[in-house]
């Protein structure tokens, strides 16, 4: 199905004034995009606001980054190569977005991936969301260092830098964002207030299934090459 470039535009606006009215970008910080075709994107330009975006500030770019449609005084966010290698790794993404969500970022600068179990919604919607190395932004440094989880989630905390989210549309890659910040902020004000209660394997698996019984696409952990789980230390299911 054709995606309407008009109306695509009007909705990267109205998640721009989401995000910002969310706090969770200041300034002009933050950027977004969505894929066309596998030749054509639209994109968040570079020095603007995300609360205050209309239409006319979408740019429009191809696989590489190039400019194909911009008017004057608008140029596509620096940040374009961090989109594009999950565009290029991930044929099933329509969508990437970009923030600074205040408990998430404090989480990444903390160097603290999001991977205490302890909410169904967050196990079954994301499962953990590891922390990438940090990256210079604007450089090939970050999409270097995102590029090892691309096989297998769907969300990364960025070091010292943010977050990123991605999924099959622009809607759909916002909530993730959403609930990536919820999640954090709850785990921060539980392990505030005390020592969280987390998961045992036997809730997660069961967490799992009810994930799968859902239908919900993406990458996921527990997924990977069938094994029962990622085992590794940016996981739930760490030994």
């Amino acid at each position: 199905m054709a995606i309407n470039e008009k109306e695509t535009k009007k909705l990267l606006c109205d998640i721009g004034r989401r995000i910002y009215g969310r706090n969770m970008v200041a300034a002009n910080d933050g950027n977004f995009s969505v894929k066309l075709n596998d030749h054509e994107f639209l994109c968040t330009p570079t020095g603007v606001s995300k609360g205050f975006m209309t239409e006319e500030y979408i740019c429009k770019v191809d696989e590489n980054g190039n400019v194909l449609e911009a008017n004057e005084g608008f140029r596509p966010s620096s940040e374009i190569k961090m989109h594009m290698r999950v565009y290029a790794r991930r044929p099933d993404v329509g969508a990437v977005v970009h923030a600074h969500p205040n408990f998430a970022t404090g989480f990444a600068i903390a160097g603290r991936p999001l991977n205490i179990p302890i909410m169904p919604e967050a196990v079954i919607s994301l499962g953990c969301v590891p922390l990438t190395p940090y990256g210079t932004p604007s450089t090939p440094e970050i999409p270097d260092a995102i590029d090892p989880y691309l096989d297998d989630f769907d969300a990364v905390l960025l070091e010292n830098h943010g977050a990123l989210t991605w999924s099959h549309d622009l809607l759909s890659a916002y909530m993730k964002m959403e609930s990536l910040e919820f999640y954090a902020e709850l785990l921060y004000k539980s392990q505030n207030i005390g020592k969280p209660t987390e998961f045992t394997k036997e809730q997660i698996s069961q967490l799992v299934e009810i994930r799968h019984k859902m239908g919900i696409g993406g990458k996921y952990p527990a997924d990977r090459k069938g094994e029962n789980c990622y085992k590794c230390k940016r996981c739930f299911w760490k030994d």
